[in-house]
C-alpha cells in the first residue's frame, strides 16, 4: 500500500478497539495517505506498506490530538488575585458578589479591541497547542451585551482561520449579570434571548448556547428561557450545572437533549439518571475545583456506574491557567480518568464530544491525520510533556 508518510519504533496510545495501548518501546507505528490515518498498530503487524517518507520516532508517544471541551480563552484581563483571596477565605460567591470574578473580566473584555482580544488570546491557545491540543471549545460570555458577545465570537472565528486547530463556540451570554442590569435576571435574559442570541446567530458564530445555571447566576426556569430560544434557531445547548450548589441544572440540559453538563460537583443521582437516558456527556473540570479550592467532588462513580460519558478540560479562564489540570486531578482524591475506568472516563468519549464533528485526533485507520508525538517523563515524578510536531 503506498502511503505519503510511516512513523516507526514508536509507543502509541489508540482508542480503537482491541488495539488501546503500545507501551513497549519501538512497538508502534502509523501510516497516512492524503492527510488522513491509512493504518495504526504493531509494526510487526503492518501490512506492506511502501511510504514516501519514514520518520523515526525513536521511542516517542503517538496520541490522538486532545480535545478541550470547556474554556473561556478569549477575554482580557486577569484574576490571579481572587486565588490569593481563597487561601485567605474568601468564597467563589463572595469574591463575585464584591463585583470581582467574571465581571471583573467584563470590564476589561469590554473595553479591550477585537484585534487585542485575539492577540491576548492567541498566546493563550498557542500554550494549548504546545500540549497537544487540536481542537478546543470557545465560549463568550464577558462580553454581556450584544456588542461585546459578538467581538469575542468574531475573535473565536479568527483563532480558528489564523491557527493550526479547530475552534468550536460557545454563546453564553447568561453567564452573569452585568452591572448595569441590577438585579433584574428576568430584564436581562429577555435582552440575551431577544438582542445578543439574535445577533450572534445572524452572524453564524455560535455553534451552541451555554448558560450558567445557580444561584449566583441564573435560575432553571431562566435557562429554560434561553434553551428555548436556543431550540428556535436550530442551536444545540450546554450547560454550567451544579457546580456551587444542585439546581436540577443537568436534568434540565438533559431534557433539551444537551451536548453536555458541565462542572457537576453538587449533581445527584437523578440528574445523573437524565444525562444517561439523553446522552449528556459530563465534562469533569478539576482545574475549576482546584482554583476555587473546593471540597465537594464531582460523583465520579456514580456517573461512571449509570454509564455516562465523561470528559475532562481545562476550564482555561481568566483566573485559571491550563497548566492546573495536571495537579488538579488529584485534587478529586483520584485520578479522574483512572486507569480502569473501562472506557467512559478515560475514552472521553471523542466521538460524543460537546459540539459538532470538526477536525480533531481521530482513532482509527479511515480519520483524518490529527495526531501528536512526544517524550512522557516518569509519571510519579509529575513527567515531562516535550512536544514533537509530525
Amino acid at each position: 500500500m503506498r502511503v505519503d508518510r510511516l512513523w516507526t519504533n514508536g509507543r502509541v496510545a489508540s482508542l480503537r478497539e482491541g488495539l488501546g495501548v503500545l507501551r513497549r518501546a519501538g512497538a508502534g507505528a502509523l501510516a497516512a495517505r492524503d492527510g488522513r490515518i491509512a493504518w495504526v498498530g504493531p509494526l510487526a503487524e503492518a501490512p506492506d506498506l511502501d511510504p514516501a517518507e519514514t520518520i523515526d520516532l525513536d521511542g516517542r508517544w503517538v496520541t490522538p490530538g486532545l480535545i478541550d471541551c470547556h474554556t473561556h480563552l478569549v477575554y482580557a484581563g486577569d484574576r490571579a488575585g481572587e486565588f490569593e483571596q481563597r487561601l485567605e477565605g474568601a468564597s467563589y460567591a463572595e469574591i463575585a458578589r464584591a463585583g470581582g470574578g467574571i465581571v471583573s473580566t467584563v470590564r476589561a473584555t469590554r473595553a479591550a479591541s477585537e484585534d487585542a482580544l485575539v492577540a491576548q488570546s492567541r498566546a493563550r491557545l498557542d500554550a494549548l497547542m504546545a500540549e497537544g491540543v487540536t481542537t478546543v471549545e470557545i465560549k463568550s460570555g464577558y462580553g454581556l451585551d450584544a456588542e461585546s458577545e459578538v467581538k469575542m465570537l468574531r475573535a473565536a472565528r479568527r483563532l480558528a482561520r489564523e491557527a493550526r486547530v479547530t475552534v468550536v463556540t460557545s454563546f453564553l451570554g447568561a453567564h452573569a449579570l452585568p452591572p448595569e442590569a441590577g438585579d433584574d435576571k428576568e430584564g436581562y435574559i429577555d435582552e440575551v434571548c431577544l438582542s445578543q442570541l439574535p445577533a450572534v446567530h445572524g452572524e453564524g458564530l455560535a455553534d451552541a448556547v451555554d448558560g450558567f445555571c445557580e444561584t449566583i447566576a441564573f435560575t432553571p426556569g431562566q435557562i429554560r428561557r434561553l434553551f428555548e430560544a436556543a431550540r428556535a434557531l436550530g442551536l444545540p445547548v450546554k450547560l454550567h450545572a451544579e457546580q456551587l450548589s444542585n439546581q436540577g441544572g443537568a436534568a434540565l440540559a438533559a431534557e433539551f437533549g444537551g451536548l453536555s453538563a458541565d462542572h457537576l460537583e453538587y449533581l445527584d443521582e437523578a440528574g445523573v439518571a437524565a444525562m444517561a437516558a439523553a446522552g449528556t456527556v459530563a465534562v469533569l473540570l478539576p482545574g475549576a475545583f482546584y482554583f476555587l479550592r473546593d471540597t465537594q467532588v464531582p460523583p465520579i462513580e456514580l456517573l461512571r456506574r449509570h454509564g455516562v460519558a465523561m470528559a475532562v478540560a481545562t476550564r482555561l479562564q481568566s483566573g485559571l491557567f491550563p497548566a492546573h489540570l495536571v495537579a488538579a486531578g488529584h485534587e478529586h482524591g483520584r485520578d479522574p480518568v483512572p486507569p480502569d475506568a473501562g472506557g467512559s472516563a478515560r475514552r472521553g468519549h471523542p466521538q460524543r464530544c460537546p459540539g459538532p464533528r470538526p477536525r480533531r485526533g481521530d482513532r482509527h485507520a479511515g480519520g483524518r491525520q490529527v495526531v501528536r508525538s512526544c517524550h512522557l517523563g516518569h509519571r510519579a515524578a509529575g513527567g515531562t510533556l516535550l512536544p514533537h510536531g509530525l
